[in-house]
């Protein structure tokens, strides 16, 4: 049997036509305490703490989605059968059930709390406590994915410029060269990739200049697709973060799509998205509970600014947290691979801070 790692969390089995019935018993069987998909869950009970993490856990610059299976057979031909004798194989796919979350703590005063231990938090997966932990650190060196979504409808014409020059800031201050990239999009009715992914902040910066407002607004189709043609087919060959900054009034008066589609393929896509409300003021429009609504639901947090010239201090409360993440990796109890939703409970055990992550994760289908 040979055993190859692939993209993402998809392993790759190979085994001889002749004996697939009994590989795959032993795939199912065997092996079924680190293989199949995620899991599912309902928050509502309270989670007791997390227990310490596996062993394998020491190593801080490798996520478990990076380690890579070590055979026992290895890739050498057997003694005594030469390689035109090998029989046919047939290739059988399966998922690591192992779930990355990346979440944020915040004390009462919204400021960001580092440096909590794993034993600190609760955790209910589907409504049980996960059956092993495998990793809890404080992760701030993963690769980043980000993604600016600038509203360019009417309704912003008089503030864009601000919105343009604080998201020019924010990628100069985030972005690092060598490991992170992004790209920006600008959304009316139509949705408008002026800059594709790039580690240049001239690029991208060239990308925020050419876009112009005008026309309505449809936010929930400009995310869903989004999150759908940038995020959910990026192609990684190790673990990444991947975000999306929505700067917007949160009204749409257009989409086809609903805001629970839109919400659905960003959990889909394991992308947390930020926002930024161009709602300036005192008062809070019915736009920024639409903001909130899918900030909270990925693991994202909503910003409103009182006045434009304090967009760039959203901003800069977004490049803080991303600064400032929880990564924790654990194996779900009782998991089923039916392409259910899992909901993901997630407290910190003394009550005091408030934790922000997505509220759960889409199970991968049975393999076909």
């Amino acid at each position: 049997m040979v055993w190859r790692r692939l993209i993402g969390k998809m392993w790759t089995v190979t085994i001889p036509a002749r004996l697939v019935p009994l590989g795959r018993a032993m795939a199912i069987t065997g092996l079924g305490l680190f293989l199949a998909p995620l899991g599912r869950l309902h928050a509502q009970a309270t989670a007791p703490a997390l227990p310490p993490a596996a062993s394998n856990q020491s190593s801080q610059g490798t996520t478990p989605a990076q380690t890579t299976a070590n055979p026992a057979t290895g890739s050498q031909t057997p003694t005594g059968l030469l390689p035109r004798d090998e029989p046919p194989t047939e290739t059988l796919h399966l998922f690591s059930r192992e779930v990355d979350l990346i979440f944020t703590v915040t004390d009462h005063r919204g400021h960001f709390v580092t440096g909590l231990a794993q034993q600190d938090f609760g955790l209910l997966d589907d409504g049980r406590p996960p059956s092993r932990v495998v990793s809890f650190k404080q992760q701030t060196n993963l690769p980043l994915r980000v993604g600016i979504m600038l509203d360019t409808s009417t309704s912003i014409r008089q503030r864009f410029q601000f919105e343009q020059q604080a998201a020019t800031d924010f990628f100069l201050q985030v972005l690092r060269p060598d490991v992170d990239r992004a790209f920006v999009e600008g959304f009316d009715v139509q949705t408008e990739l002026s800059q594709d992914f790039t580690n240049r902040p001239d690029l991208l910066d060239t990308g925020i200049r050419k876009l112009r407002p005008g026309g309505g607004t449809a936010l929930f189709d400009s995310l869903y697709k989004t999150c759908r043609d940038q995020m959910l087919t990026l192609q990684q060959t190790s673990a990444v973060r991947k975000a999306i900054v929505l700067v917007s009034d949160g009204d749409d008066d257009y989409s086809r799509a609903y805001e629970s589609d839109a919400i659905k393929m960003c959990q889909r896509a394991e992308t947390i998205v930020y926002t930024i409300s161009t709602n300036y003021g005192p008062s809070k429009d019915k736009g920024d509970d639409v903001l909130k609504a899918i900030a909270d639901a990925t693991g994202g947090q909503a910003f409103f600014p009182d006045s434009v010239e304090q967009v760039a201090t959203g901003f800069h409360s977004i490049e803080e947290a991303l600064r400032s993440q929880y990564s924790l990796v654990y194996v779900p109890a009782d998991f089923k691979q039916d392409g259910s939703f899992r909901t993901i409970y997630l407290q910190a055990v003394t009550g005091a801070y408030n934790v922000r992550a997505k509220k759960g994760y889409f199970a991968p289908n049975a393999a076909q």
